[in-house]
């Protein structure tokens, strides 16, 4: 079990206490690694090749899940996600519950996606990254000292204030090149932020493929039917469904993969990653 003890603000105590009944009933030999601020892949590759784990349980967030899957990538067992961290956006578009019974039953069960990663420039994704508006937003709430719902909401409304402009960006995909200019360029390989707003109609984590949301437009009535579950498909956004692309852009742009902002890119190299991890699932 690898246990990240300040993702979420929440103390995993009773979360480790309650796998380690699952695994004590279960049979399985059961033992514990609480990730540090250095050298976590290293230590986790070393205790996977002493101990070749059948069953990875995961508890943290986005970033932790991350880190396991680019520790253990050659690590032939199963990931099981037990969601508590600040950002679960994975977990939230795979439809994990909320209670931790119901997530240690899952992360035990044998009901297996093998799933696919985006890689984009050579780092990992698990689920959506994107270059502009978001990943602005993303930047400035950083900075902010109002959490939750409220500081997002109104990060949202300054951000769109702020990104009036939009950029230029030539996309090569499926042997064609398009030209775009746009607000914001997803590269999903799921469904849903976070947050729960749905981004890719199209997504699903092991078909091969991932999907380039291209929003041509972004104002807050058009952010606000994103957020009710009418995404614009059309004049205000398109989507290309591909294995493989290059994005240039004309400037610089903000950039971010799985909820952590990443500075600023003008080009990505993009491909999937096929059935690169097994996660058990609902």
């Amino acid at each position: 079990m690898i246990a990240n003890p300040v993702a979420g603000g929440v103390d995993k105590t009773p979360l480790i206490e309650a796998a380690r009944r699952f695994a004590d009933e279960r049979g399985y030999r059961f033992f514990v690694y609480e990730t540090t601020d250095s050298d976590n892949e290293a230590a986790l590759q070393r205790l996977a090749k002493e101990h070749r784990p059948e069953r990875v349980l995961i508890a943290g967030g986005d970033g932790t899940i991350k880190m396991a899957a680019d520790a253990l990538h050659d690590c032939d067992c199963i990931f099981g996600i037990l969601p508590s961290g600040s950002a679960n956006g994975l977990s939230t578009d795979l439809g994990f519950p909320s209670a931790l019974e119901d997530n240690l039953r899952i992360a035990f069960s044998d009901h297996v996606m093998e799933m696919d990663i985006v890689s984009l420039n050579g780092k990992k994704s698990l689920h959506l990254s994107d270059l502009g508006l978001n990943a602005q937003l993303i930047r400035n709430f950083e900075k902010t000292a109002m959490r939750g719902m409220l500081g997002y909401a109104t990060k949202v409304f300054t951000t769109l204030k702020q990104t009036r402009r939009r950029f230029g960006a030539t996309i090569e995909a499926n042997g064609e090149t398009r030209r775009f200019r746009a607000k914001m360029i997803v590269i999903a390989n799921s469904t849903k932020y976070g947050t729960g707003v749905t981004i890719n109609p199209q997504g699903r984590m092991d078909d091969g493929l991932f999907e380039l949301v291209i929003l041509k437009k972004l104002n807050f009535w058009i952010f606000a039917k994103i957020v009710s579950g009418r995404l614009p498909l059309g004049k205000e956004v398109e989507i290309i469904q591909t294995a493989n692309a290059r994005i240039k852009a004309d400037v610089p742009v903000s950039f971010q993969i799985d909820g952590e902002f990443c500075g600023e890119e003008r080009q990505l190299e993009v491909s999937i990653l096929k059935g690169e991890i097994k996660v058990a699932v609902p």
